[in-house]
């Protein structure tokens, strides 16, 4: 799985939906995604990150459902910030 990049209608803000790796168990696999939000304040520069959490595929599978219902949309505008 990639990474996602969601950014709403007013395009300030943004969530960012990828694999959850954990690093203090290199050989263990969690089924898990971090979702990342952050704003951003001008388009031209690197947006600020607010914070992330962790959710259950499910969870997040919703969630991202609910944003793209809501109209917000995926971009890859930012992608070679992160």
């Amino acid at each position: 799985m990639k990474e996602f990049t969601l950014i709403n209608k007013q395009r300030n803000r943004i969530k960012i939906f990828k694999p959850f790796e954990d690093i203090s168990k290199p050989s263990s696999r969690i089924n898990a995604i971090e979702i990342s939000y952050g704003c951003v304040y001008k388009r031209s520069s690197k947006p600020v990150m607010k914070g992330s959490r962790v959710e259950s595929i499910e969870d997040a599978r919703k969630e991202y459902k609910q944003l793209l219902e809501g109209g917000w949309e995926k971009t890859s505008i930012f992608g070679s910030y992160f």
